[in-house]
């Protein structure tokens, strides 16, 4: 009886999971297309084929909608289960250029900018789409890079706070890349550019944490 009542709720399930896709699929598809505050729920039920009470019991409201469609892309943003956890100088440059060329390559798609661009364009009147990219996408990034900075502390190759030295490496990382990608006057990367960047940043980064042999002698004073 188990098994038959599991192989029941089985289609159901998947009938269930299928719609919350398709509507989550149309929500991100209608606030790319005409703006988060334009954009009624009804549009977005029409478009996924379901009632109005089927997305409110399957996602909720439209402001969950925005939060699964940013939690979504931002899951790609974590570091990955199978990263090593940086030993030495070279271990922790293959690191940081395997999670920056990894960033780089996920917030560069062009629906990752989309969401960019609408938490832009809707920052005055829908202050809360660029709460939630903030908060959900931006801060998985954050999370990510001070969990590896803090590993690094851990083996002893970096001083200072995880925070801040994530920051430096984000800064070395992007430069003023985005802004350019937002406005629309840079194209989107190709793979080898992207290595080339991550590897530079996670090289420039290591030459400004060079660890010390000694203390720094003070200049000699005047006479």
């Amino acid at each position: 009886m188990a098994t038959r009542s599991a192989s029941k709720r089985g289609p159901e399930s998947d009938e269930k999971a299928g719609a919350r896709e398709r509507i989550l699929d149309a929500a991100f598809a209608a606030f790319m297309q005409r703006g988060y505050s334009a954009t009624s729920t009804l549009e977005i039920a029409s478009r996924a084929r379901v009632s109005k009470r089927e997305l409110y019991s399957l996602v909720g409201n439209k402001e969950k909608m925005l939060a699964a469609c940013i939690t979504d892309r931002a899951r790609r943003l974590q570091v990955p289960a199978d990263l090593p956890i940086p030993r030495d100088r070279e271990s922790l440059v293959q690191v940081l250029t395997g999670f920056g060329a990894q960033l780089l390559r996920e917030v560069t798609d062009p629906a990752v900018l989309g969401v960019f661009r609408l938490a832009i364009a809707e920052a005055i009147h829908t202050p809360e789409v660029a709460q939630a990219l903030d908060s959900i996408g931006r801060e998985t990034t954050r999370v990510a890079l001070r969990k590896i900075m803090s590993q690094a502390q851990e083996s002893g190759l970096l001083s200072g706070r995880p925070a801040e030295l994530a920051e430096q490496f984000s800064a070395l990382l992007w430069r003023d890349w985005m802004i350019s990608l937002l406005l629309g006057v840079a194209e989107r990367p190709s793979s080898r550019e992207i290595a080339g960047r991550a590897h530079e940043a996670a090289v420039s980064f290591m030459r400004l944490h060079i660890p010390r042999l000694g203390p720094v002698a003070e200049p000699p004073t005047e006479t």
